[in-house]
């Protein structure tokens, strides 16, 4: 799949769950609970225990799925992620030598930004895509909205803080999809058994989502 055919599907489905476990047994609960409320994309972060491992598994099993790799922070993690068979590489700050990794394999990455001096660090480095985080902490849709008045080409994918509720805002001030954790994986859930609540966020989320193209 090119870089391009990447942005295409995270962008068509319009969230990117953020996975992280304690195990990768809770994790694979909370991807399948996901992906059976039609979500197709999903980010494996490396605080995962054995999480290369459990990304390389998904990739096998899960054929329809979009699967990266987030918290990646250096190269050699990056290769990792890519050998293991990651889509895309995530991280929560701009690494040169992971965008660098990427670049080489023509794997698409999201370094992690939060200001326009940030953003235009990583355009020059040639990211496609970035992802603003902590974007609660800074305004929420108000300021991705602000952030694409000077960067109106941008790729945004707003990360952190952002709920199941709040998913449609930030695709309507022009985020091409948003990263959601705990508010939509919710790990409590899996442990005890219901799976089938994960699933029903993950359909609420996408309709939010539809409805706010719309």
């Amino acid at each position: 799949m090119t870089k391009e055919e990447t942005i295409s599907r995270i962008s068509r489905t319009g969230v990117l769950p953020v996975v992280r476990a304690g195990s990768a047994d809770h994790a694979r609960g909370a991807i399948d609970a996901i992906c059976e409320g039609g979500i197709d994309t999903v980010e494996i972060t490396l605080t995962i225990p054995n999480a290369v491992a459990l990304i390389a598994q998904l990739t096998r099993e899960l054929p329809d799925v979009l699967i990266g790799a987030g918290t990646v922070m250096s190269a050699d993690d990056a290769r990792r992620c890519i050998d293991a068979g990651a889509t895309f590489i995530i991280s929560p700050a701009t690494v040169p030598d992971v965008i660098r990794v990427c670049a080489e394999n023509e794997t698409l990455v999201m370094p992690g930004i939060l200001t326009p001096t940030e953003i235009a660090r990583a355009l020059e480095l040639g990211v496609d895509v970035v992802k603003v985080f902590p974007v609660s902490a800074v305004g929420g849709a108000d300021y991705i909205r602000s952030l694409r008045a000077p960067f109106p080409y941008l790729n945004v994918v707003p990360t952190g803080g952002i709920t199941v509720h709040t998913a449609g805002e930030y695709i309507a001030a022009g985020a091409i999809a948003v990263g959601l954790g705990s508010d939509l994986v919710d790990l409590s859930a899996i442990r005890e058994g219901r799976a089938s609540d994960v699933t029903a966020a993950a359909r609420r989320v996408l309709n939010t989502i539809v409805e706010a193209r719309q």
